[in-house]
């Protein structure tokens, strides 16, 4: 004789849909944490950082007193506001950056973090913006392990292209304006600042059209962060966009 029908109540149903899903949930961690674990162990430690500032930096490095707060902070609100905050990525200002790019239809935004970018132009020159993305994410938190935000700026300004031909802030700061970093007004910090996105189509040399739109746009996020006001903004940007390197500064050799 058959067995009694037994119904299965909507509680037994729940639990076994749960069942289900814990599963494909559990086999999703074990594989995030394998990648983090085979990342961790292939990709560099940063270890070797200041040896590689070094080589592709000219001149000697900048050291973190070398950068004035003033272009520091250009830097800061121009490719990564919340610089002081995270460690190495900014979920928030990724998703920023691609809002603003799409609604100004142009590419005025980076989606990395200034950490992100040292480690493209120190570890991955080379590598095409996929491959990098994943190893380049997981060494900028090495990076941030390891040193501290005012050395990574330091470092980061000692080998980010810009202009033409042009290698780091101190020699774009003497070849456009004649100055050494410390001798930067408010108007040239937010044009180095704003080189950084595109430092040959942007050379002021070149393009001082290109440069001026980019300047007043760094001076724009300045005065959005907080670090200007309006009308330092407004006297900025009556400032000639480049100079020539008229009066050149002792500290250009």
């Amino acid at each position: 004789m058959p067995g009694p029908i037994v119904e299965i109540g909507p509680g037994a149903k729940r639990r076994g849909r749960l069942g289900l899903v814990r599963v494909p949930a559990a086999l999703l961690l074990l594989v995030m944490a394998a990648v983090t674990g085979w990342l961790g162990i292939t990709t560099p430690s940063g270890d070797d950082l200041p040896r590689r500032v070094a080589q592709l930096s000219r001149g000697a490095p900048l050291l973190p007193a070398d950068v004035p707060p003033l272009l520091e902070e250009a830097v800061v609100a121009a490719e990564d506001e919340r610089f002081f905050a995270h460690h190495g990525l900014d979920t928030v200002g990724t998703t920023r950056a691609v809002w603003v790019d799409v609604t100004r239809r142009c590419t005025c935004e980076g989606g990395s973090t200034v950490t992100q970018q040292l480690t493209k132009l120190v570890y991955y020159p080379d590598e095409d913006r996929i491959a990098r993305k994943v190893p380049g994410m997981a060494v900028a938190l090495k990076i941030e392990l390891r040193y501290d935000k005012r050395q990574i700026m330091a470092d980061y300004l000692s080998v980010v292209p810009s202009g033409y031909g042009l290698i780091g802030a101190r020699e774009a700061a003497c070849a456009y304006f004649g100055a050494g970093l410390a001798e930067l007004t408010v108007a040239q910090a937010a044009e180095l600042a704003g080189l950084v996105q595109a430092p040959s189509a942007t050379d002021p040399r070149y393009n001082p059209a290109g440069a001026g739109v980019r300047r007043d746009y760094v001076l724009d996020r300045m005065v959005e962060v907080g670090y200007l006001d309006a009308g330092q903004a407004r006297a900025a940007r009556a400032e000639p966009v480049v100079t020539s390197g008229a009066g050149r500064s002792t500290a250009c050799g």
